[in-house]
C-alpha cells in the first residue's frame, strides 16, 4: 500500500507542496515531450535545448557549469542533439578552440511545439481553478522565477515574436 511521497519531516509545508507540484509538472512535461518528437528527446536533452535557446553565447564549458555535469557527459548530450538535427556547433571567430552551441530551425520548432503542448495542458488545468487562485499562482510563480533564475544567470525566455524578428 502506497503512502505517497516520502518528505522530510523538517521541510516546511510550502516546500513539500512545491515539491509535489514539481513532480506533477514533470509528468505533464513528459507527456508533452513524448508527443512532440519521435524519437523523444530526454528530459536532460530538452533542458540543454532550453539553456542554449536562452543564451546565444553558450559554449560547452558554460553548459557544463549550468548542468553541473562533466565535460564528457555534456559532449554526449550535444552529440545526440546534433544527430537529431536540433543543435549545431560552430567555432568562434575570435577563438577557434571554443565551440559555440546554436539551435537549428528544427530545434527551435521542437521547443515551440513542446511549449504549445505544455501551455495547453496548463491552460486546461488552470481553467479548473478559481480566478483568485490563478492570480495568486501567477504572482507567486513570477516571484519564484525571479528568485531562481537570477542566481542561475538565466535570461528570461524570448517571446515567440522576438525570436522570429
Amino acid at each position: 500500500m502506497s503512502q505517497g511521497p516520502n518528505h522530510s519531516p523538517r521541510a516546511p509545508s510550502a516546500v513539500v507542496g512545491m515539491s509535489d507540484l514539481i513532480e506533477l509538472l514533470e509528468i505533464v512535461w513528459e507527456r508533452g515531450r513524448d508527443s512532440v518528437c519521435a524519437p523523444p528527446v530526454s528530459s536532460s536533452q530538452a533542458r540543454v535545448l532550453f539553456l542554449i535557446e536562452r543564451n546565444e553565447e553558450m559554449n560547452l564549458r558554460m553548459l557544463g557549469e549550468l548542468l553541473g555535469a562533466a565535460p564528457p557527459s555534456v559532449t554526449r548530450l550535444c552529440d545526440r542533439l546534433q544527430a537529431a538535427g536540433f543543435l549545431e556547433r560552430h567555432t568562434r571567430a575570435d577563438d577557434r578552440r571554443e565551440l559555440r552551441l546554436e539551435l537549428t530551425p528544427a530545434g527551435r520548432r521542437y521547443l515551440d511545439e513542446l511549449r504549445a503542448r505544455r501551455e495547453a495542458a496548463l491552460t486546461e488545468a488552470m481553467a479548473a481553478m478559481p480566478a483568485d487562485s490563478r492570480a495568486a499562482l501567477a504572482l507567486g510563480l513570477a516571484d519564484f522565477h525571479a528568485a531562481v533564475a537570477g542566481p542561475l544567470r538565466l535570461a528570461p525566455p524570448q517571446s515567440p515574436t522576438a525570436r522570429s524578428a
